[in-house]
């Protein structure tokens, strides 16, 4: 149910897809959600130890680079695989 949710399951392949991981900035324009609603999500991700972030200044302006951590990599994998395998018995009736 965590992953399920379209905006994080979107988080999710951003940052997995980006080696250095992701800004918020990037996250954003990727999702096109606001402020606030890709906050809350990236929050509930943080929670639940799917991801990690790094603050840190550029200059005199604030960063965040979102990264994945070993469990956020494996569920979300564990997933996509899972979302995978529905489909193809769905096609299979």
């Amino acid at each position: 149910p965590l992953l399920h949710q379209p905006i994080r399951t979107h988080i999710m392949s951003i940052i997995s897809s980006n080696e250095n991981g992701a800004s918020f900035s990037q996250l954003l324009e990727a999702t096109n959600a606001t402020n606030g609603n890709l906050s809350s999500h990236l929050k509930t991700l943080e929670d639940a130890g799917y991801i990690k972030v790094d603050k840190f200044f550029e200059g005199r302006r604030p960063k965040s680079i979102y990264t994945l951590t070993s469990l956020g990599l494996d569920s979300f994998f564990k997933y996509i695989d899972d979302l995978s395998k529905f489909v193809e018995k769905r096609k299979n009736l």
